[in-house]
This record gives structure tokens, sequence and C-alpha cells, in this order.
């Protein structure tokens, strides 16, 4: 029997298919979401990632005005590169931030 040039799809635990590779393969939904642009501040150098308002799923609290981003609203994404305790924590301790609020931050909010 001749074999086929398409990837086999994992099935999920309800039996469909799933559009994602496991955790040795590049995960579809995070790799639409695109690179993180990197920012230099007086702060630190940060990493800042756009969440489009069809990612954005949860509730969270921004913290730079201690309000909440709703779901379905897009926003921004930060964590730390150069985060004291190595990339993993930084990364660990990302927040989501309104656009606005990180643009107008005050470098203050620590």
């Amino acid at each position: 029997m001749p074999r086929s040039n398409h990837p086999r799809r994992r099935r999920t635990s309800s039996g469909r298919a799933s559009d994602s590779t496991g955790a040795g393969g590049l995960d579809l939904n995070r790799a639409r979401m695109g690179i993180p642009a990197t920012e230099s501040a007086p702060d630190g150098v940060w990493a800042v990632g756009t969440i489009s308002a069809g990612n954005a799923q949860k509730v969270y609290t921004c913290p730079g005005c201690h309000h909440q981003i709703a779901p379905g609203v897009p926003h921004l994404v930060v964590w730390q590169e150069d985060a004291m305790f190595g990339n993993e924590a930084g990364l660990r301790d990302r927040r989501h931030w309104h656009s606005n609020c990180w643009r107008g931050r005050s470098f203050r909010y620590r």
C-alpha cells in the first residue's frame, strides 16, 4: 500500500483529530500568535507579545491600571527577558497589560 504524504493528526480524548502536535513538535496555535517584540526600558529588557481579540479568552488584571481585561479584548502579554533568576522565571512571571497602559507606564509599577 502506498504511503500518504499528509502528516498524521493526533487524536484527543474525545476521539477528534487535533491540529497541533505534541510536546516535541510545533504548536500551531502558538506559532500563529507570532514572535514577541523585544523592548528595552529603564527597568530591563522586555518581551512583548500581542494577543488578538480572538485569542483573548480569559479575564486578566492589568498591573498598570488594576482593571480587568475582559475576554475578547486585544491586549499585550509581557515578560522580562533579563530576569534575575533566568528566562524561565521571567516567562513564569509574565503579565497581561492593556496596550495603552503598557505604553504609558511610569516604571514605578513594582
